[in-house]
């Protein structure tokens, strides 16, 4: 992988020749990661996604309007999903979508005395309306994206059982598998459930794509047809390093939905600086070349004429939870999750792998394998949310090709 220039443009194109082209909705759409990907696909040459996408729904306006300027042919309706109607979209031939996955997420742990737990979470109620919009719509396949827990959770257990006979699901097959992005040739170990279901019309359901990529070790050989994952430094910072950081977004703002936010933003403008204190500083000088918090090569230092002890209580004390923050990326591996707080090295391993600082809006949008054509609304903070948020462009496009195939064939 390298820096690309390639659109990814929703708008419609010329199928192939016998290509009949495969209509899409996609639900809790986000700033478009997924039909980014599923776009990215193009099996004739440049201009041939076989993919239109007729609608979107996703309620945070930033996203919808990120998503808005790039699939510029699709309904976007920045809206919550209950006051959606689908109807509009019966017979469409695929959806898409990852219902909102806080409430199944290790990270967000549950606190009894001021919320309830995750399993009385009302985020995880909204694959319900994915349910209902599939009972309307009767799409050939749906695919459903989420944290790899959501495979052991009561809803999980809940949609499996819509399946059996009677079930509002009852036309559909479910293959369920956790897929890691690193293994479609995205430069980041990400995890994700991904869910397939196949209308039964359609005979054998879809199973999930084979890995093109795979961990590289002394084993590895050609003959197995996977290359070695990409490590980050050859497909993002090698390119990145060249280009000078930027202390700001530009002062532009743009109206995609009648929004009126910040934007459009692309590649390069999103290369933008943190300010980080003295003290941040110093800690970030002190990580080793793929070392965190746990390696600081010195534990005191001397800001402004006084010793400062670089590391916490909190972490020379900790004992539970991921302890992999305030680290810097391994030049030759896979980045770890980007998340929505990817700017703040002490949510995680997010420090530039030879640089004393974080990551910037760009190089984590590269990871996720966005271009530089992508678009983006918003404040620097709803951003980075979206591209936290987002399914990374390799994995998109990998589930893309097994379904065109699936419903190309014959």
């Amino acid at each position: 992988m390298s820096l690309t220039t390639e659109t990814l443009d929703g708008s419609p194109t010329a199928p192939a020749s016998g290509d009949p082209g495969i209509s899409v909705v996609d639900l809790f759409a986000g700033a478009g990661g997924f039909s980014a990907g599923f776009h990215a696909y193009r099996p004739h040459g440049p201009a041939s996604s076989p993919f239109r996408t007729l609608a979107a729904v996703e309620m945070d306006p930033a996203a919808a309007a990120t998503y808005a300027a790039n699939f510029p042919s699709a309904k976007v309706s920045a809206i919550r999903i209950e006051g959606w109607d689908p109807t509009p979209y019966e017979g469409v031939d695929v959806i898409m979508g990852g219902p909102p996955c806080q409430g199944f997420s290790g990270l967000n742990r549950d606190d009894l005395k001021k919320k309830p737990p995750k399993s009385e979470d009302p985020r995880n109620k909204l694959w319900r309306e994915y349910v209902r919009a599939v009972q309307v719509i009767k799409p050939k396949i749906f695919v459903i994206e989420n944290v790899d827990r959501f495979l052991r959770s009561p809803e999980y257990a809940a949609l499996c059982a819509a399946t059996e006979a009677d079930g509002p699901l009852a036309d559909y097959h479910l293959t369920e598998k956790v897929l890691n992005a690193a293994d479609y040739g995205v430069p980041q170990a990400r995890r994700r459930a991904i869910v397939i279901a196949t209308r039964r019309d359609l005979g054998e359901p879809l199973r999930h794509p084979i890995p093109s990529h795979r961990r590289a070790t002394d084993q590895l050989t050609f003959e197995e047809g996977r290359a070695p994952w990409l490590g980050v430094w050859d497909a993002v910072f090698e390119h990145t390093l060249r280009v000078r950081l930027k202390e700001d977004l530009p002062l532009r703002t743009g109206a995609p939905l009648g929004t009126g936010l910040p934007g459009a933003f692309s590649g390069k403008e999103l290369h933008i600086r943190r300010n980080p204190t003295p003290l941040s500083l110093a800690r970030y000088a002190a990580i080793p070349p793929g070392g965190n918090r746990y390696d600081l090569t010195d534990r005191t230092s001397v800001i402004d004429g006084v010793p400062v002890y670089l590391s916490t209580e909190s972490w020379d004390n900790h004992t539970s939870g991921s302890g992999d923050v305030m680290g810097r990326l391994h030049k030759d591996r896979p980045s770890v999750t980007i998340r929505t707080e990817f700017y703040k090295p002490e949510k995680g391993r997010y420090l530039h792998p030879t640089k004393d600082r974080p990551i910037t809006h760009w190089e984590a949008a590269l990871i996720q394998g966005f271009p530089d054509t992508f678009k983006w609304y918003g404040s620097k903070v709803q951003i980075a949310r979206q591209i936290g948020n987002a399914v990374p462009i390799g994995l998109g496009r990998a589930l893309a090709e097994v379904i065109h195939r699936k419903l190309t064939a014959g």
